[in-house]
Parts: C-alpha cells; sequence; structure tokens
C-alpha cells in the first residue's frame, strides 16, 4: 500500500480549531515535510489548491501558496518521492497545465503527477470574476472530461486539435513532453466524479469514515470497480485520513477532544454555507456535512486516533480493503507527525515491511 502526506499548502493544516497548532504555510515548512517523507521512504506528497479561506477566529485557510510553483519547488528540493500539485482547472488552461507539468518533469526526473478539480468555492472563482455561473455545478465534470482529453494529448502526442464544448485546440503543440507517464488523480465521489475518474484519472481519492473505523470507506472503492468495468480501466482508491497518534491511546485521544473543544464554528459555518450551494452535482465533497458535531473539526475526513502500534494496526486494515491503492495523509502538526509516523509507526505496519529500517537513518 502505497502512502503520501498531503502537505500543508494552507494555514493550520486541516484542524478548523482554535486549540490546534496555529501555523502559516511556507516554502521551509513544506519542503522539511517532504523531505522527511522522503526519508522515511513514504511514496509521495499533493498539495491541494484553494484561493480562498473560510474566515473565522482562526482565518482558516486564507493563507495559501499557489500548488505548481509549490510544487516546482520541491522538485528541486527532493531526489525520489513522488510530487504531486493540483490544477485549478476553472483559471489554468489545459495547454498551460501541460506545459507546467512538463516542466516540473523535467525538474523532478519523472516524479510528477497533476490532480485534477472542478472547483466547489464559487467565492474562490467570482472573486476574480471567472465564476462561470451556476448551472456549472451540473455540467463540471463534461467541463473537466474535455480538460483532461486535451492534457492527455498533449501529454502523449505533443499536439492537439480537439474541439468540444468548453475547448477549441488549433494545432495546439506541447515539446518536450514528459519523460514519465503523467498520473492523473481526481477526487470525485459523485457519480460522475466516479465515471471521470474510471475514463480519465489513474487514481480516485476519496475521504475515510468517522473516527477509528478503517474500513468504512468500502463503499466508496466498490463504486469506483464498478464504474472501471465500463471503461476496462485500472484506478485504484486513495484514502483521505488524519492520523493522530501519541505513545498511548489515551494521550492521543486527548489531544482529539482538545482539538474538538476548540472548533472554530464561525469557519466552520461558513465552509458549510459555500458547500451547500452545489445542490446539483452529488455528494462530491465532505463539506455538505459540516453539521456532524464528531468530526466537523478536521472536514469530517476519516480520522484514526491512537498509540502508533494501533495506528498501524488500522492503516493495515485500510489496505485490505479491496481496490484501495494507498492513503493520503495528513496530521494534526506535520514536521512531528511526518518524523513520528515514519520513525515510529510505519515500521509496525505489515504493509511496509518492504520499506528498509535503514531508510530512517
Amino acid at each position: 500500500m502505497e502512502i503520501g502526506v498531503f502537505i500543508p499548502i494552507g494555514n493550520n493544516g486541516w484542524l478548523i480549531s482554535e486549540t490546534s497548532p496555529q501555523y502559516m504555510p511556507t516554502f521551509e515548512l513544506n519542503k522539511t515535510v517532504a523531505q522527511t517523507a522522503e526519508k522515511y521512504g513514504l511514496d509521495f506528497v499533493l498539495s491541494m489548491i484553494k484561493l480562498r479561506g473560510f474566515g473565522g477566529k482562526t482565518e482558516f485557510w486564507d493563507h495559501n501558496l499557489e500548488s505548481f510553483t509549490l510544487m516546482a519547488g520541491l522538485a528541486a528540493a527532493t531526489t525520489k518521492i513522488k510530487l504531486y500539485a493540483t490544477a485549478a482547472s476553472l483559471v489554468m488552461p489545459p495547454a498551460i497545465v501541460a506545459r507546467m507539468a512538463s516542466t516540473i518533469d523535467s525538474i523532478s526526473g519523472g516524479r510528477f503527477g497533476v490532480n485534477l478539480v472542478t472547483g466547489w468555492q464559487k467565492p474562490e472563482y467570482e472573486q476574480m470574476g471567472m465564476w462561470p455561473g451556476d448551472e456549472f455545478f451540473g455540467t463540471r465534470y463534461q467541463y473537466l472530461s474535455e480538460y483532461a482529453t486535451v492534457l492527455r494529448e498533449l501529454w502523449e502526442t505533443g499536439q492537439s486539435d480537439f474541439k468540444g464544448e468548453h475547448f477549441t485546440m488549433n494545432d495546439c503543440r506541447l515539446s518536450p513532453r514528459p519523460q514519465a507517464d503523467m498520473k492523473v488523480i481526481c477526487a470525485g465521489s459523485s457519480d460522475a466524479g466516479m465515471a471521470f475518474s474510471a475514463e480519465f484519472a489513474d487514481y480516485n481519492f476519496c475521504f475515510g469514515m468517522g473516527v477509528n473505523t478503517p474500513t468504512a470507506f468500502r463503499g466508496n472503492t466498490e463504486r469506483l470497480m464498478k464504474a472501471t468495468e465500463k471503461t476496462g480501466r485500472e484506478v485504484s482508491s486513495f484514502v483521505l485520513f488524519m492520523v493522530i497518534a501519541d505513545e498511548t491511546d489515551e494521550a492521543a485521544f486527548a489531544k482529539w477532544e482538545k482539538y474538538k473543544a476548540g472548533a472554530d464554528q464561525e469557519a466552520l459555518d461558513w465552509m458549510g454555507l459555500q458547500g451547500a450551494a452545489d445542490k446539483t452535482s452529488g455528494d462530491d465533497t465532505n463539506v455538505r456535512h459540516m453539521t456532524n458535531p464528531v468530526s466537523a473539526v478536521n472536514f469530517n475526513m476519516g480520522t484514526l486516533v491512537g498509540s502508533y502500534a494501533n495506528v498501524a494496526r488500522m492503516l493495515d486494515e485500510v489496505a485490505e480493503v479491496p481496490g484501495t491503492g494507498g492513503v493520503l495523509l495528513t496530521f494534526d502538526e506535520f514536521i512531528e507527525g511526518t518524523e513520528t509516523f515514519g520513525a515510529k509507526v510505519q515500521p509496525l505496519m505489515k504493509t511496509r515491511q518492504h520499506i528498509p529500517m535503514e531508510v530512517s537513518a
């Protein structure tokens, strides 16, 4: 099972809380996280794109770096780990993204891939005058399908004459092309999102569910496998979990309870309002469930809380779900969390015994 880190490109990571670690995103922070993940033999790091935050007392995600330029820097600062940037497809033309990706492929020596998002938060794009209208909620995967087609044509052949409803290519050229197969990620969990991933993506990210229920996401992998039966392609599910680990279960749960008690309700309310704006395209993001008092504080993502041994055991259970290719991890404190995971959790995982212990030396 592959393991990746969802690096903290936005302030405070993925905890919407006044009592969680508070920090700003910087290149140095993300470089340290990426190099630590590489040191311990983790497989990849991925950065999101967020163009407007949720405010509140913590100014949650009001401060963000840009994904492609960050990953270009990390490509030069690492040697082995895979790197994925996120393309905000509404504001980044596919021919430009294809060229940026080819450039970072060159910097990294073939270690780069792209995560495609359609955009769900209207104010991100409306602030720039680039929101196409609310009807986009219902057609966004048609748009993204054309987008991915242009990308694939340029990466694979260096030329595109694609003519569609949203994009028109007139002998569009790309050279040099990527030296490695350019992997594409999508995180859609609606029926339309699953269908897109089955046709165009190599990996589909989904949310884990609940606290210490590591296999509750099984329904998503089953839906993806059914969707790929129609396309005949292999597409793996990668599951998003937050890890809060400590020497004992009691110590780990004490941190989790502290974070929940400090939930930034103003930011959560604003985010829930934005998520509810899309009433047409299905359940693509957990922001629609921010009223859940159990885990709203971290986007309702699957949360693994406990001792190093128990977190390792639960991650091994994740790997047993058919169709699962790996996990994408967040931490409450990223530098310490990545270091602790590599040194104390990973060595206890049966599914990671192929990673030599000397990697961490």
